[in-house]
């Protein structure tokens, strides 16, 4: 009788655990899906880093103190994901191809102002596409950031401005007149 109980109460737990598993998916699947499109520049690729992320969550469900804790987790492995994607001999070796479809905007939308920001964002070394990408899409504080990538609020914020200024260089040698 005991024995049956406690196989009853194992599934709930396991039930449990799959329901709150798709939960913090879903409330973090749009994040770290977007950011690790804009650092690894292809669908493709983005879609191995996004199921290698929510891969090594399930395996390894870390205890989090808030949402808040949540969401720089996800985009910490994220991003650490994404290093090491650029760390892979294979990379290193498979020649830079482009991805022909644009992505979409933070608001949802595509047009050419918004595929032609996108695209001029990907020609971006990763370190500016990283916090452009958490700064503008993901509207976080530079504090904040400078917590995800590992680095000091002053290094975020040169960061930020030495991108502005690359993709005001980069518009202008397309000749777009498009306001950074």
């Amino acid at each position: 009788m005991k024995s049956m109980h406690r196989e009853k109460t194992e599934e709930k737990n396991k039930e449990n655990a799959e329901i709150s598993y798709e939960e913090v998916i879903r409330r973090n699947s749009d994040t770290v899906y977007r950011l690790a499109y804009s650092l690894v520049r292809t669908r493709a690729d983005a879609d191995d880093i996004y199921q290698e992320v929510f891969l090594r969550y399930v395996r390894r469900p870390p205890a989090f103190d808030n949402a808040e804790h949540e969401k720089a987790w996800f985009m910490r492995v994220t991003v650490n994901c994404c290093k090491n994607f650029w760390k892979s001999p294979w990379i290193k070796r498979r020649s830079a191809y482009e991805d022909d479809t644009p992505g979409q905007s933070a608001a949802g939308k595509t047009g050419e102002e918004d595929a032609l920001l996108i695209e001029t964002v990907k020609r971006l070394p990763e370190k500016y596409r990283a916090v452009i990408h958490l700064f503008y899409y993901e509207q976080l504080p530079v504090e904040e950031i400078a917590r995800i990538t590992q680095s000091k609020a002053a290094t975020v914020r040169t960061r930020l401005t030495r991108a502005r200024r690359r993709l005001k260089e980069l518009f202008e040698e397309k000749g777009e007149g498009f306001h950074v």
